[in-house]
């Protein structure tokens, strides 16, 4: 069973979410916070597998609260569900912990499954949300270049440089000649080794630290 908190400041919303995701057999919603300096007392409370977090609350949003989360907690995940899309929202929410993002206008089954995806340690963002994080990742000005050989190889900077223009697993083995099961080694020891949890949070990290070319 995979424990829920819901993080909304709307109730009637959170009810509805709450009814819809019961009817699922293997999801359970065990609190509900009406903004975040809730959010964060009943995860210390509860220990819940996964959060719904909206970004826009009183007293503390879901963004301070994902971080402190984050901080406290690191092994529950985080799924931000929100009406807002602003790049802002959506850097900082990805770069203080969050595991996913998606809107409110997700259906229920789409909420469920992306809830499972999360459970099992993989990213999810919604279909307009990926987009702008990677637009993100290519428009920004390239910081200083430097050294990172003493993190990571030469293979593993370049497949690190290829997730951070967006480039998935096959078109980056297509690029360099190599099999996709070695290219998913080589990320699962990049992510080991700047201790990142996902694939998009190396993109975020290959960013920040690698210069542009």
């Amino acid at each position: 069973m995979i424990r829920i908190l819901l993080a909304d400041d709307q109730p009637l919303f959170r009810e509805g979410l709450a009814s819809l995701l019961s009817l699922e057999e293997d999801l359970q919603v065990v609190g509900e916070a009406n903004d975040g300096m809730e959010a964060i007392a009943l995860t210390e409370e509860l220990q819940p597998d996964i959060i719904l977090m909206d970004v826009r609350m009183p007293v503390c949003d879901g963004v301070k609260a994902t971080r402190e989360i984050h901080r406290r907690f690191p092994w529950i995940r985080i799924l931000v569900l929100t009406t807002f899309d602003e790049d802002e929202y959506v850097r900082e929410s990805l770069r203080g912990g969050a595991l996913g993002y998606i809107l409110k206008s997700t259906s229920s089954i789409e909420v469920g499954q992306a809830i499972r995806s999360l459970y099992q340690g993989y990213s999810q963002l919604g279909p307009t949300i990926a987009p702008k994080v990677f637009a993100q990742l290519g428009s920004s000005p390239p910081v200083e270049a430097t050294d990172y050989h003493h993190l990571l190889g030469d293979r593993e900077l370049t497949i690190l440089k290829l997730l951070g223009r967006g480039k998935n697993n096959r078109e980056i083995a297509i690029e360099l000649h190599l099999s996709l099961g070695t290219v998913k080694n080589y990320i699962t020891q990049i992510l080991s080794k700047l201790q990142l949890r996902d694939r998009t949070q190396a993109a975020l990290w290959a960013h920040e630290h690698l210069l542009s070319c």
